[in-house]
């Protein structure tokens, strides 16, 4: 693979007005498709095999036209301080926006009279308007928003306070400037590396063109692939990470190369061949835990995955062609000053290194003289980390999570204040009584059995459809939606269900936004041990592949259930338990959200290996040219150390700028993935694992002969190019006469 990657690099190198013609015209022929596409709706969400999935289907089915998926809208009312909603001029006020509402659009389904449907609290302060609409939230035009945001202006004049919850007013996230000042932080921290301002551009630039082409490919195909909302926001935030990351880690090669004094074309195609097969596999593992999201067999999860790992793997072809064509137009520039004289003094800042090793070289030392040390405070000290991750409680956020001042947090306020908690998470039975040969009586016996369950506030009249063959329930719960009580409700009626499913033949299903949410966290449960073994088993056989060795990749797996772990446990501690809430702008602890754990698996895992595969070949390839395994170690940080701490820094900027977005679920997904990098790179990776690979010695590096015979020979540390390139036989110091006796073990 180095040889081939080498003559990628010198092509590219000396092709390079090409190169960047063909991805200017890539990313100009994708932003015209995302341009010309048509509006993309929201991403249907279902999760198949699940009870409440199995109920919305039949609701389709048997009540048609009822738009069961479609947008939904509350606009509570809370009357002045002595007043009541009941009093006349209040309930003239409300009177006439049920009918402006009615009127305010075409997309409107249905509209309920709160005087009528039974919509006013006990107290008689509160009421509220239920709104159906024809279509989904994302298909609403403006102006059925702006009628609905506009419903109840005369009634805050008049004194009342009117909100409005549902999603309905559901939008695009907002995601503030973070994102700007991610880039902004990542732009100084490659300036600091590289002390060049058109190294430090490099990265910035290729990285963005990625995300251009690889956000506006989902945008043009959204629409006719179903994207969610969220899925260009996953893409762009791991594809701008690795992008950046990928187009370091060969620039740093290029320049060490140039430094070394070689000509610039042979440097582009050694920095290729070199760092380009670290990309190659670090990328692959990242592609590997974004596409082994299908597992989960959720559609909109599956589809947020793919779309991600697309962006990756674009993200790497850039590495390997558009990279080496742009430093073929930077020239030496790509060096900073002190570097180009460094450059031309070869000899003497040979001597000067000597004398003055680097902080890479001296952590190495430092780590080789303390194994044990090093390896009993990172591991004790991400396990202190990790203790709050056992209180963990899962859930999806609702509305109740989102900050104080909007109109959907304060709608949920009031109807919790109003009505209690459950009548923000309502659960829809649903009754089929086809085959049952008395449905009345089923239907009839199956809202007592409901009432005499405990955490049940109200059980609505049934409502039959046409044919009589089907009847809906609306259950009322006691606690909040994200509640444990309101969870063993939903399950304590699908067990009643099926008692009187085996009486009468009607069958019992629970579905609802609540419902929903309680079989997702499920469903993600059941999947997370499956994702494991395949992600992790993947990964495992690729960095074998890679290293050479069992011990290392096994290492690497295990660090990495480490950090992902530990970061479980930050998360938990700041948006479970409120500690250091305020500084992250978390309004409202609650449950986490369902999909956290195995959507960071996914995502860390593969970008940890990223640190791992550019560390640790450095290490592999110093120790196969020849040098003893305590000196490979020192080696590699010496070389790979500064650019490994800058590529953690620049992903937790990039990750840390969606921290300040208004969507709860974007928030949560920022602040875990730039706490896991952190852990993972700085504890895990520069700390954990060199003292491992101390420990182990030569040992590391051990690989049964069977295993070594079977395994295809990936050259991953440009053992076969240096051969190539210079016609030498292969190194024989050191470790490396050890590693071939080990190897026939």
């Amino acid at each position: 693979m180095a040889t081939f990657l080498y003559k990628l690099g010198r092509l590219a190198f000396r092709r390079r007005r090409y190169v960047a013609l063909v991805w200017v015209a890539l990313l100009a022929l994708a932003g015209f498709g995302a341009a010309s596409a048509s509006p993309a709706t929201s991403s249907s969400f279902s999760i198949p095999g699940t009870e409440a999935q199995k109920a919305f289907d039949l609701l389709e089915q048997r009540f048609p036209g009822g738009s069961a998926d479609g947008a939904t809208a509350r606009v509570v009312f809370k009357a002045p301080e002595g007043e009541k909603v009941t009093d006349a001029a209040n309930k003239a006020e409300v009177t006439e926006i049920v009918g402006e509402l009615k009127s305010g659009s075409d997309q409107i389904a249905s509209v309920a009279d709160p005087y009528a449907a039974n919509a006013v609290s006990k107290d008689g302060s509160t009421a509220y308007i239920s709104v159906s609409y024809e279509v989904n939230s994302m298909e609403l035009t403006d102006a059925t928003r702006e009628a609905l945001e506009e419903a109840g202006t005369s009634a805050e004049k008049s004194g009342m306070t009117v909100e409005i919850g549902g999603d309905a007013l559901q939008v695009m996230p907002e995601t503030g400037a973070g994102e700007i000042v991610g880039v902004a932080i990542a732009a100084v921290v490659l300036v600091i590396t590289f002390g060049s301002l058109i190294a430090a551009g490099l990265p910035l630039i290729t990285a963005l063109i990625g995300v251009g082409v690889g956000v506006s490919l989902i945008t043009a195909l959204a629409n006719v692939l179903d994207l969610g909302s969220t899925t260009s926001t996953l893409a762009m935030m791991i594809g701008l990470a690795v992008g950046i990351d990928y187009a370091l880690f060969i620039v740093s090669r290029y320049r060490a190369e140039l430094a070394e004094g070689r000509e610039r074309e042979e440097a582009a195609g050694r920095a290729v061949g070199t760092a380009g097969s670290a990309v190659v596999f670090a990328g692959l593992t990242v592609v590997i835990a974004l596409a082994g999201l299908a597992v989960v067999n959720i559609p909109m999860l599956s589809k947020m995955g793919f779309a991600a790992a697309g962006t990756v793997a674009i993200a790497v072809l850039i590495a390997l062609t558009l990279v080496p064509a742009l430093l073929g137009f930077a020239g030496k520039r790509v060096m900073g000053r002190k570097a180009r004289k460094a450059a031309d003094a070869l000899a003497a800042s040979e001597d000067k290194a000597e004398k003055k090793p680097n902080m890479g070289t001296r952590w190495a030392r430092f780590v080789l003289r303390k194994p044990v040390w090093v390896l009993l405070v990172g591991v004790l000290g991400l396990g202190v980390i990790a203790v709050p991750a056992a209180s963990l409680e899962m859930g999806l956020p609702d509305e109740g999570s989102q900050p104080k001042s909007t109109t959907q947090r304060q709608a949920y306020d009031l109807l919790s204040d109003g009505f209690g908690p459950g009548f923000n998470g309502p659960l829809l039975v649903v009754v089929d009584t086809e085959n049952s040969s008395d449905g009345k009586t089923a239907v009839n016996r199956v809202s007592e059995e409901i009432e005499a369950i405990p955490h049940v506030v109200a059980v609505t009249p049934a409502a039959f459809n046409k044919a009589g063959d089907t009847a809906t329930i609306t259950v009322i719960p006691q606690d909040r939606p994200s509640s444990a009580q309101t969870e063993e409700l939903v399950h304590s009626i699908r067990d009643a269900g099926g008692d009187i499913k085996r009486d009468t033949g009607a069958e019992v299903l629970v579905t609802g936004a609540t419902a929903m949410n309680i079989d997702f966290s499920q469903k993600m449960n059941d999947a997370l041990l499956p994702y494991l073994a395949l992600v992790v088993g993947l990964a495992f056989l690729l960095l074998m592949l890679v290293f050479r060795s069992i011990l290392v990749p096994l290492k690497a797996a295990l660090g990495f259930l480490l950090s992902v772990v530990a970061a479980l446990g930050a998360v938990v501690a700041v948006f479970q338990w409120g500690w250091l809430g305020s500084l992250f702008g978390v309004e409202q602890t609650g449950p986490i959200m369902s999909m956290m754990p195995i959507f960071m698996v996914g995502v860390v895992f593969g970008l940890a290996m990223d640190y791992e595969v550019f560390l640790v070949t450095r290490m592999r390839e110093a120790y196969v040219h020849g040098e003893s395994s305590g000196q490979a170690i020192v080696t590699g940080f010496k070389h790979g150390a500064r650019v490994v701490t800058a590529a953690a820094v620049i992903m937790m900027a990039v990750f840390s700028g969606f921290i300040s977005s208004s969507e709860s679920m974007i928030k949560m997904i920022g602040f875990s993935l730039a706490i896991a990098v952190f852990f993972d790179a700085f504890v895990v990776r520069m700390a954990i694992v060199p003292a491992v690979l101390a420990l182990l010695g030569k040992r590391a590096w051990w690989l049964p002969r069977w295993l070594d015979r079977a395994l295809p020979n990936v050259d991953v540390e440009g053992e076969g190019l240096r051969k190539e390139l210079t016609g030498a036989p292969e190194a024989s110091g050191g470790d490396a006469g050890d590693e071939r006796e080990l190897t026939r073990v």
